[in-house]
């Protein structure tokens, strides 16, 4: 270590002792006698060797001196963290069936999430165009029991078009084929429960709808003849949107009743009428009200016949 400080410093004393003022500079040895071939270089009464301790660090070449306490400088390197050994024959298999089930669960979150905020993907998209689409069924709320003839538009349709005094009532199944058995007197019977206006709905065999406006209690004569008033009309589906006829004013023949006949209208013929049996009918253009035929043909067959009476909510609980 301490020849290679020699050659070191006897290099660097060679070089600058070419410089121009190389003369008035003393050198000296490092270590010893001074010698022409190791000479110290100074300027200023500084010797070059100090500069070489700037230059060389000290530790770099040598150890400790004799004259100075000794240290032990040692690199301590990092302890290793400890670990566990693991064996991987221990280990037991992933379930798959728990990935893709869990998989699921966020997609299902993540459509739900979708549908919340607006967004649509997916098959959540084609739901949702369904869901747009799809108008809220209207719902007859004034029918007391559910009308095998009446649809929400033929509701809405008579609604509007009945008299002052029962707008807005409930709508009170009197009598019904399917409830009380095919017989005109049993029909005649039940409109006794109730006094006002009440509405006569007959369907046919290809599923036109049709009747008219009557005058509850039916009162059966022994003998032909009309009853009723200028608030008495009939209707029909047959032509695609129901159709209401009123009375034009020819003449007063609104509606008839007997124990074995039921009709609306005169003149040539009779808007409609039904026979004892409640099987069979017919229907034809009549001056009463000036209506063309109310079923798909003027003999037709009965499928279900109903009679609506009216009341108030409050009088329909009580009875």
């Amino acid at each position: 270590m301490f020849a290679f400080k020699d050659k070191v410093t006897d290099s660097l004393s060679r070089l600058f002792a070419d410089f121009p003022d190389s003369a008035s500079h003393s050198l000296t040895p490092l270590h010893g006698d001074p010698s022409p071939g190791s000479r110290s270089f100074s300027k200023g009464g500084k010797a070059l060797s100090s500069y070489f301790s700037y230059i060389i660090p000290f530790s770099a070449f040598e150890g400790p001196k004799s004259g100075q306490p000794q240290n032990n400088y040692k690199l301590h390197q990092p302890r290793p963290l400890p670990y566990d050994t693991v064996s991987f024959d221990s280990l037991e298999p992933l379930d798959c069936s728990l990935v893709c089930e869990n998989k699921d669960i966020r997609d299902n979150e993540e459509d739900f999430d979708d549908c919340v905020s607006g967004r649509s993907t997916g098959s959540s998209e084609v739901f949702e165009e369904t869901t747009c689409q799809r108008s809220p069924e209207k719902i007859v709320t004034n029918l007391t029991v559910d009308s095998v003839l009446i649809s929400t538009d033929t509701y809405e349709f008579l609604q509007q078009r009945l008299p002052n005094i029962v707008k807005g009532q409930q709508w009170i199944l009197l009598y019904s084929t399917l409830r009380h058995g095919i017989s005109l007197r049993t029909l005649i019977r039940k409109s006794c429960e109730l006094s006002g206006p009440c509405l006569l709905v007959v369907g046919d065999q290809q599923g036109a709808v049709f009747g008219g406006l009557l005058e509850c209690p039916l009162k059966p004569t022994a003998k032909r003849k009309y009853q009723g008033t200028n608030q008495t009309f009939v209707f029909t589906t047959m032509y695609g949107e129901p159709q209401l006829f009123r009375p034009t004013g020819v003449n007063r023949y609104f509606y008839m009743c007997m124990d074995d006949l039921l009709a609306l209208g005169g003149g040539s013929n009779f808007a409609l009428r039904l026979e004892e049996d409640l099987l069979n009918g017919t229907s034809g253009p009549c001056e009463t009200f000036g209506n063309s035929c109310l079923a798909h043909a003027q003999e037709f067959e009965l499928k279900n016949v109903e009679l609506w009476g009216f009341a108030h909510a409050s009088q329909y609980h009580s009875r």
